[in-house]
């Protein structure tokens, strides 16, 4: 039996080459450095004005949150500035994993949410998560179940985190259909019950004993808002653009009024792209795929995605999903039902909430909703 590991290690380089492409040329010099040095700042080519000052200078940061690398390229004339911004964006993400979305951590609300599954008082929620957690309900009911913020024991079982980081590795085996069946008798959120207590402010929630929540598919939705809500208090960030993982936010207009370029990740060589996203102004990228986090046994490729109906890796057509939106908050969701879905139940899907897709099929073809058209364009020589 020959394992082979695809860790995290691969899905944090496509990330790093696909915020390259974000910055234009010029840039991959700076991410190098920023690479090497994470959490430092390394200063790119500006823009001279008439009088000759340098406008508008884009800074690069790189650093580790939410389990992925984050970099930053803000555009500033003032380097305190620009590291003052860095470092509340990196505040940002670790406060929400800290006190909101981690499963692990029992500073966090959804941690003691899972603590209150089965209690009949139920568990009050922070205006965010009743947000949060409203969306998501109504995500699953519109993609047929594909999307699922209650697959914690799934989750739990496969224990996807520890392989993806190239821990047990040599120990990994796929959970018994048994151990799968008792596990998604936990799971549906067709379980959870939301409750608003008055006319406005949070919900309550209530959990069956052994149902367990996990964002994991909505982290990073839910970090583009706060990020994006953060770039709007800082007015002196004139634009940025800000990777995390395989989330993207792009945010106002460089000073050469030059568009944001973001490069898809080809899933059948993570080392090129299938082509570039010509973007303006605010917009909301997220890209799921079975060659993110995965492991090879036997033949057989287990990947990070479950699929609600059976607990176990989706078994698609798709290798990747590229969901374009105004709205990071359910970006991310919006790509991992995609998967799950494929492209024609996708697309009708993405079209209730105002989003563009890109789907990369299994034997190379693209499938692009009709106005995605208009913002991509394919890379002839890809591989």
């Amino acid at each position: 039996m020959k394992l082979f590991l695809k860790t995290v290690k691969t899905a944090v380089s496509c990330a790093i080459a696909t915020a390259l492409l974000c910055c234009g040329c010029g840039a991959a010099g700076a991410w190098r450095g920023a690479e090497e040095n994470p959490g430092t700042a390394q200063r790119d080519g500006g823009h001279a004005d008439s009088a000759g000052h340098t406008v508008g200078e884009p800074w690069q940061y790189a650093d580790t949150a939410m389990g992925t690398v984050v970099q930053q390229t803000i555009y500033t004339k003032d380097e305190e500035k620009a590291e003052d911004f860095a470092e509340q964006a990196m505040e940002v993400l670790r406060r929400l994993e800290r006190e909101q979305i981690s499963w692990r951590l029992d500073t966090s609300e959804v941690y003691r949410a899972n603590t209150y599954a089965g209690s009949e008082d139920g568990f009050l929620l922070s205006e965010e998560l009743s947000v949060l957690l409203e969306s998501c309900q109504l995500l699953w009911e519109r993609s047929d179940g594909a999307f699922d913020v209650t697959l914690g024991a799934a989750i739990r079982l496969w224990n996807i985190d520890k392989w993806a980081a190239g821990e047990a590795v040599e120990d990994f085996l796929p959970p018994s259909e048994e151990e799968l069946a008792r596990a998604l008798a936990t799971c549906g959120s067709q379980r959870m019950r939301l409750v608003r207590e008055a006319s406005a402010g949070p919900l309550r929630l209530f959990l069956p004993k052994g149902t367990q929540l996990d964002l994991g598919a909505v982290g990073k939705g839910l970090a583009m808002e706060n990020l994006n809500r953060l770039l709007i208090q800082h007015p002196d960030v004139t634009a940025a653009v800000i990777s995390l993982g395989g989330s993207i936010l792009t945010y106002g207009s460089k000073p050469d009024d030059s568009p944001w370029r973001v490069g898809i990740v080809n899933p059948f060589d993570t080392s090129d792209s299938i082509g570039i996203l010509t973007l303006e102004g605010q917009w909301c990228i997220s890209t799921s795929g079975d060659y993110e986090r995965y492991v090879d046994l036997d033949g057989v490729r287990y990947h990070h995605i479950l699929d609600p109906k059976t607990g176990a890796p989706a078994v698609s057509e798709v290798r990747g999903v590229t969901i374009l939106m105004k709205d990071g908050l359910l970006d991310d969701g919006l790509s991992t039902a995609c998967f799950i879905l494929g492209p024609e139940k996708g697309m009708a899907l993405t079209e209730q909430y105002g989003a563009e897709a890109l789907f990369v099929m299994a034997d190379g073809r693209l499938e692009l909703s009709e106005g995605m058209k208009q913002y991509f364009t394919e890379n002839q020589n890809r591989k």
